[in-house]
């Protein structure tokens, strides 16, 4: 038996729905571990008295306890990585139950409302133990009630049979299995487990990155599951291609499903209903049709017609083209580092972002006007162009490659291509003006457009593979050159780096 339950690996453990048995010894008066326990559990500690090092938990935990009055709990950094501590740790979560334990009994309950690590805060509140280290890794505690209860037999059963040595995970399934070895307090009853939403003043860019670079995810062997990021590349690539920000459970389970199969972990179950629910603990997604908080399985989503997707502002903030790629890239470098990034940026609808162009045609794919441009029917959608730009860029450079400064000279004269450097082409949706526009040959087109070569920030043309120097970029007095497209060229990119 694991400590997340029998036959099951952690991974599994980590992925079912319900309240987990966080087992918490409660340490013995060596450790100074009643007076912590009396000192922040039984009175609580006053926030007020904690300011200088509650640090960006600050709002959290004011939201947690608004009388002012926190309960808290915390454990020292395991020693190994990968012991039973350390597995507790990444597998807990917000509505677990926690179970404190003392001289060979269970002592009292609470839930667990809120998961922090934050090691000036720890210091202020029960100092360091003989090894210099400190309670660092956090809960919030609410509905806490003291009782006893005789904790042998729920210790066999996890064959632990003499006394509780430190930080136990019970998965849900057998926690509610092995709920009758546990006296709980008459009255009381299961909770369902609850992923609050964090509620930020404003969404902006900077909240956004940092939300998708820190999502909250299952720890499995192989490393951090990837079903909420597949799911929120999914839902990006809803809205490159300006679908409605939230999806019926229905198609979500149609779509998402498969991307799991395919982009998973090894071994991870196809789940599609855990990312549709539990996104909400980003704070950037919601969910229409099922409470806050409801951790709802797939037939209670279809009855309840249930939709899921980005918040609106997280929507409008990934409306922005350049937000957008950003958005893509952190998911990417965070979460699929192993990954093939074609297949999976084509499977999640994204498959625009792997040209400049972002479009399939094969070599005129761009056009229009300032903004995203008028399209006309060919053998799909495809942008027009102002074919009067094309020709002033190619007068101006006389013809001649801005990257290799090479004359391609055919029949008729000289030959040469006009590139947007934004593509115009969705999901771009970059402008057609001149300041948009590079003079290339047909090779250094190709590879611009597929990502080979960038522009650096000084002016220099660059392999995207090592970074190595090629060419200096032409420039013509009369053409001035948007910074703003030549870095969003650079972000695409830099993508796969």
């Amino acid at each position: 038996m694991t400590v997340h339950g029998v036959g099951r690996s952690e991974g599994e453990a980590a992925e079912e729905i319900g309240v987990q048995w966080l087992l918490q010894p409660r340490g013995t008066a060596r450790v100074r571990g009643p007076q912590h326990f009396r000192h922040s559990v039984q009175n609580g500690i006053r926030l007020s008295e904690y300011e200088d090092v509650l640090g960006e938990d600050a709002a959290e935990l004011r939201r947690i306890f608004p009388d002012g009055v926190a309960r808290l709990w915390g454990a020292t950094p395991p020693k190994a990585a990968n012991n039973d501590k350390a597995k507790a740790l990444r597998g807990r979560r917000v509505g677990d139950e926690v179970l404190f334990y003392a001289e060979k009994s269970f002592i009292a309950r609470a839930t667990v409302q809120g998961i922090f690590r934050n090691r000036a805060l720890a210091r202020k509140v029960w100092g360091e133990d003989d090894d210099e280290a400190t309670w660092e890794h956090i809960v919030a505690l609410g509905d806490v009630v003291e009782f006893r209860s005789d904790a042998m037999p729920l210790l066999a059963e996890l064959n632990t049979p003499t006394k509780l040595w430190g930080l136990m995970l019970v998965s849900a399934s057998d926690r509610l299995r092995l709920l009758d070895r546990v006296d709980i307090p008459s009255g009381w009853q299961p909770q369902a487990v609850t992923f609050p939403t964090p509620r930020s003043p404003r969404l902006g860019r900077r909240e956004l990155l940092s939300a998708l670079r820190t999502l909250r995810t299952s720890t499995q062997p192989q490393g951090p599951s990837r079903h909420k990021p597949l799911a929120l590349l999914w839902a990006i690539g809803r809205v490159a291609a300006k679908e409605d920000r939230l999806a019926p459970w229905e198609v979500f389970e149609r779509e998402v499903g498969p991307l799991l199969g395919e982009f998973g972990r090894s071994g991870s179950q196809v789940t599609p209903h855990y990312p549709f629910c539990r996104l909400r603990s980003s704070g950037v997604w919601e969910v229409e049709g099922v409470a806050d908080g409801v951790d709802a399985a797939p037939r209670a989503l279809r009855e309840a017609g249930a939709k899921a997707g980005f918040v609106a502002e997280a929507a409008r903030l990934l409306r922005g083209a350049r937000i957008r790629a950003e958005a893509i890239n952190v998911l990417c470098a965070t979460y699929f580092g192993d990954v093939d990034r074609a297949r999976l940026l084509a499977g999640t609808g994204l498959g625009g972002y792997l040209s400049a162009s972002g479009a399939t045609d094969e070599n005129e794919v761009d056009g229009g006007s300032a903004g995203p441009v008028r399209r006309r029917p060919t053998r799909g959608m495809r942008p027009e162009r102002d074919q009067e730009l094309v020709r002033r860029v190619k007068n101006l450079h006389d013809a001649t490659c801005q990257v290799c400064s090479e004359p391609l000279e055919v029949l008729a004269g000289y030959h040469s291509e006009a590139a947007h450097i934004q593509g115009i082409g969705a999901p771009h949706d970059g402008p057609d003006k001149l300041s948009n526009l590079l003079c290339l040959c047909p090779n250094h087109h190709a590879q611009f457009d597929r990502l080979a070569i960038y522009i650096d920030a000084d002016w220099t043309v660059k392999r995207t593979r090592d970074g190595k120097v090629l060419f200096e970029l032409r420039r013509h007095s009369q053409h001035v050159i948007g910074e703003e497209y030549i870095e969003y060229h650079r972000l695409l990119a830099q993508q796969g780096l």
